[in-house]
């Protein structure tokens, strides 16, 4: 198997993770989802730019910053840590523009590190958080159910299925 479906394999079952995390999150951890998305883009970047790969690089840098407009656009505005997190927004920001500028990273091990110390401090609330999950009408996933071939299954338990979908 060539390097590049092999990553695209690896892609698409993180991005089967990824989905089946966010349809049980809460709002805290949709915030740490994109945290880590956010640090992903970021490693992708890193090692395109080592590569010479400075469109893919670019891609990547941009797929970051849309994680971090993500994260600006839902800062609650109303408590005063907002505004000091929109600081280290726009910090990071100005770096991820400075590095599609410059098609390679700029300041990009800080800007890992200002995330992934947010990152960090968003898991600890993330565990005090027991609110429900932002989405509703969703499938239950429950892994370890059923075991395959050298992997573990996850098995999705049908329930209300008249219920999922748009109400009208």
């Amino acid at each position: 198997m060539k390097g590049a479906e092999m990553r695209l394999k690896v892609d698409q079952k993180k991005k089967k993770e990824y989905t089946a995390r966010i349809a049980q999150a809460n709002r805290s951890e949709l915030v740490v989802i994109i945290y880590e998305l956010f640090l992903v883009a970021m490693e992708d970047a890193e090692e395109s730019f080592a590569k010479g790969e400075l469109s893919e690089g670019v891609r990547y840098v941009k797929r970051a910053e849309g994680f971090l407009q993500e994260l600006m656009g839902s800062l609650d505005r109303r408590y005063t840590i907002a505004e000091e997190l929109m600081r280290l927004y726009r910090y990071v920001y100005e770096q991820l523009i400075f590095s599609v500028i410059r098609q390679k990273l700029v300041n990009g091990e800080t800007v890992k590190e200002v995330m992934g110390k947010l990152k960090e401090a968003f898991i600890q609330v993330a565990k005090e958080d027991k609110s429900s999950p932002v989405m509703e009408n969703t499938q239950q996933i429950y892994a370890g159910l059923t075991y395959g071939k050298g992997s573990l299954n996850e098995v999705l338990l049908k329930g209300n299925e008249s219920n999922r979908g748009y109400w009208v």
